[in-house]
């Protein structure tokens, strides 16, 4: 895609201007959201983009438009419904004029972004989906990422741990989708894939710690699990 289009803002509005409108757009939608995927959820995700975007070959004014928008309407809370973020999230950036190459780029930033089972082929590519996609993985592990797991699981009433479900790794994206398995389950569905699966070398960098902090974690609950001190 042509960087010159992707980064064009529409002429009454900078691209300041755009992305506070943006912030304050997705502020007010997610204002009653599930804790794990809340406007904090969304902040972290753009801070972590725009460090990223530093250090990668990126447009930050996309970057940071696919961060803001990117849970605007999380499939999880839609029924399964893929469609509606980026409707929505396209909707919004055409109500200010934004560039259409820009509007699109990010639609199709939103549409692929989600982790989906981890076997999904993704129909496109670009810098900027990697950089968001590498921030937005990087927010579901570690600290942050297991207090997301846990709040998440509480949300849908799911069972800590329970040694009599196994993890069930490399599920297609309908299984991903329909589980119910406990908590402890989605470290070694996803929370533990998402190193290996980094897009950026910042992104591979960054997630190190908090892959380790992770299993210092689950060391820790096996053993309390088990009434060991």
């Amino acid at each position: 895609m042509n960087r010159k289009a992707i980064t064009n803002l529409s002429e009454s509005m900078s691209d300041k201007e755009i992305t506070a409108k943006t912030a304050t757009f997705v502020k007010s939608e997610l204002k009653n959201a599930e804790g794990g995927h809340d406007w904090w959820h969304v902040e972290r995700v753009r801070k972590i983009a725009l460090t990223i975007a530093k250090k990668e070959p990126a447009s930050p004014f996309v970057v940071e438009l696919a961060a803001l928008l990117h849970d605007i309407a999380d499939s999880k809370f839609n029924d399964g419904d893929e469609t509606i973020g980026v409707e929505k999230a396209t909707a919004f950036l055409r109500s200010l004029s934004v560039d259409e190459g820009a509007v699109e780029h990010v639609g199709r930033i939103i549409a692929n972004i989600s982790f989906k089972g981890g076997n999904a082929k993704p129909d496109f590519h670009s810098a900027e989906l990697a950089v968001v996609q590498d921030a937005d993985r990087l927010d579901a592990i570690g600290a942050i990422g297991i207090a997301r797991a846990f709040n998440y699981g509480g949300f849908k009433g799911r069972e800590l741990y329970n040694p009599d479900i196994k993890p069930a790794v490399g599920m297609n994206t309908e299984q991903y989708k329909s589980s119910s398995a406990p908590t402890i389950n989605h470290f070694y569905e996803k929370l533990l894939l998402l190193k290996d699966r980094m897009n950026t070398e910042t992104g591979r960098k960054m997630a190190e710690k908090r892959h380790q902090f992770m299993l210092t974690y689950l060391e820790r609950f096996f053993k309390e699990w088990d009434g060991v001190e």
